[in-house]
């Protein structure tokens, strides 16, 4: 049996099984449906030109796990960011872990999505946000239809949550080939701040898709710091749905870390509903053999006076395939944009691949807007300088690529995180560095 037809049949069982509030049923059959007119996208869809999902959706993959298991803290300890205090929402084979978490309901709302969904006490954010931005392409709708556990993150207005948010997936393995399919929701007040980590991390060989949606909902002058860390096994795929809706004067920053996984899809989308909004986006990629990471992000402009930032840097060695499709958009209202995108690539290797294509569709004749895309090798005659300074060449092509991601690190706002960043990126050069960028 396909995998779709597969999903189909599943969810029958699926809507029989999980109690959810009319409304939540409604909003999941409508999903249903629209997937199954859509199917999954293929490279014909402008969009999926340069990936395919052919090899990730051929495994028989168990959509529900027979059964919950349980994870020894000190297995995936190096995977948490515990140089500090915060709250932490786990989920193993897609089920949430209490044992690993710590939530919180008392100035912020750190919890389930499946609580939030049954609790008459969240309808009112769950009737105003849930489904609100996600658009009904084939992999949001599914993910639609199957919605029922994830983060539920609600920071009320003029609060700013005391310490950093970890949203951490482990997969097991004890399905042969298993699906996850994350829901995430994340509002934040007018005034409010948070900070944000997210990963998703598989402790097998055996194939794991992650089908993720995250929706986040940053009110008047809010502030939303958000980091993905992407370091997992070769076995393991990720299609990554995050779409943020920015009100006036609101400033949001989506940092993302790809260095691991078969194929890693990162769909960010910033819709803009005001003045004075500055958006950020800023990603680093690392990999070799034949990983596969596509980042296709689109800014939408339509109010005057705001900003966007665009900065992607990717390092691609062996056979490894990288892509880059960045849109703005800026319409006829928005004048005095300011909007800047940037996509910077090193092959190491002659079967390194990079697809960029940046893109802008400006309707306003008032605006500041530029795109760039650079695809190289790493600066012979730098290699040559610090080679000639007594620093052997493995180090030296180290330093020159920390040197290339400098500026998209200096931006991460956890210096705790930042140094676990720069320890991965040693890691994947296989070097020893004894500095901190």
């Amino acid at each position: 049996m396909e995998l779709k037809d597969k999903l189909l049949s599943s969810f029958v069982a699926f809507e029989e099984n999980v109690n959810m509030n009319s409304d939540i049923h409604e909003i999941r059959n409508r999903a249903i449906k629209d997937f199954e007119a859509m199917g999954f996208p293929t490279k014909k869809q402008e969009a999926w030109k340069y990936t395919s999902l052919n090899k990730v959706l051929k495994h028989d993959y168990t959509v529900f796990p027979k059964k919950e298991d349980t994870i020894d803290y000190r297995d995936v300890e190096k995977y948490f960011i515990d140089e500090i205090d915060t709250y932490k929402i786990v989920f193993i084979d897609g089920i949430y872990s209490s044992h690993l978490s710590s939530t919180t309901h008392e100035k912020i709302d750190a919890c389930l999505m499946s609580s939030a969904m049954n609790s008459s006490k969240y309808k009112p954010v769950i009737d105003n946000y849930f489904n609100k931005i996600a658009p009904k392409d084939s992999l949001d709708s599914l993910n639609t239809a199957f919605s029922h556990e994830g983060a539920y993150i609600n920071i009320p207005k003029n609060t700013m949550a005391d310490k950093p948010i970890q949203i951490l997936n482990f997969s097991t393995g004890n399905e042969a080939a298993l699906l996850v399919q994350p829901r995430n929701l994340v509002v934040v007040g007018e005034n409010s701040h948070v900070q944000i980590v997210e990963r998703h991390q598989s402790l097998t060989d055996h194939p794991v898709l992650t089908n993720s949606v995250t929706e986040i909902f940053a009110d008047t002058r809010a502030i939303v710091d958000y980091y993905k860390i992407q370091n997992d096994n070769h076995s393991a795929s990720l299609i990554d749905n995050t779409f943020i809706e920015q009100h006036g004067e609101s400033f949001c920053s989506v940092h993302t870390f790809s260095f691991g996984g078969n194929l890693t899809r990162n769909n960010l989308n910033f819709y803009q509903k005001g003045e004075r909004i500055d958006s950020t986006l800023k990603g680093v990629t690392v990999i070799e053999g034949k990983q596969h990471v596509d980042h296709n992000t689109l800014v939408h402009h339509t109010e005057p006076n705001c900003e966007s930032h665009q900065d992607y840097k990717g390092v691609f060695g062996e056979s490894s395939t990288g892509v880059f499709n960045g849109k703005i958009v800026v319409e006829k209202k928005a004048q005095k944009t300011n909007a800047f995108q940037s996509n910077n690539n090193i092959l190491l290797d002659d079967k390194a691949t990079i697809n960029s294509k940046p893109q802008l569709e400006i309707f306003a004749d008032d605006v500041k807007c530029s795109h760039g895309c650079t695809i190289g090798q790493l600066d012979e005659d730098a290699l040559f300088y610090l080679r000639s300074r007594g620093i052997p060449l493995k180090e030296a092509r180290a330093l020159l690529m920390y040197a290339f991601t400098n500026n998209v690190l200096e931006s991460v706002k956890i210096p705790e995180l930042k140094k676990r960043i720069n320890k991965i990126i040693a890691e994947k050069l296989g070097v020893s560095v004894g500095f901190s960028l």
